[in-house]
């Protein structure tokens, strides 16, 4: 019981960090109404990235 409980605690904070990066994106989206260079080559990057090295839940 206490591993599951740890893997929900676990899977919470993912979550919040999550709604967090969520939240970034949107405030970005929503006062430039467009992605500025910045964040273009983040998105760049995070679509470049295989599946393979993200972590599997």
């Amino acid at each position: 019981m206490v591993n599951i409980e740890s893997d929900i605690s676990h899977m919470h904070k993912d979550i919040e960090i999550l709604k967090n990066d969520l939240a970034v994106i949107k405030h970005i989206l929503s006062e430039e109404g467009k992605l500025n260079d910045e964040t273009k080559k983040r998105l760049a990057k995070a679509r470049a990235t295989p599946d393979s090295e993200y972590i599997e839940l």
